[in-house]
């Protein structure tokens, strides 16, 4: 089912118009980038909405991953890997989990099950 209606939300105002034209601007910028963080700026009121619809983002809580659930952590992994292959130079998995440890304060353990994923996934 969370397969069914992942970002469902997207499709849907107010934030697939802003989505519809950010999202191709995103795509040729390196995650993290500070040109990156410019973009996210422009699409703040689209993702404030979505990151309030869609659980399996930190954001969506108000102690970030801590309020996820397994099923959570697994779709936003997921999420993360599908992000990398539309940027920049094919992105890469391990830059995002990188960034994303520091962003969203991931403790040790759980990057170190996600890096293990990262190995046994062979990305």
């Amino acid at each position: 089912m969370r397969g069914l209606v992942h970002d469902a939300s997207k499709l849907l105002e107010p934030e697939k118009t802003t989505f519809d034209t950010c999202t191709l601007k995103l795509k040729s910028m390196a995650y993290g980038s500070a040109e990156y963080k410019a973009a996210l700026d422009e699409l703040k009121p689209a993702l404030d909405h979505h990151y309030a619809n869609n659980s399996h983002h930190p954001e969506h809580y108000p102690n970030g991953i801590e309020g996820m659930s397994l099923f959570d952590v697994m779709e936003m992994f997921m999420d993360w890997k599908a992000a990398t292959e539309r940027m920049k130079n094919g992105g890469d998995i391990r830059r995002s989990l990188e960034i994303n440890t520091e962003r969203f304060k991931i403790d040790r353990q759980l990057a170190t099950i996600l890096v293990n994923t990262i190995r046994e996934m062979g990305w």
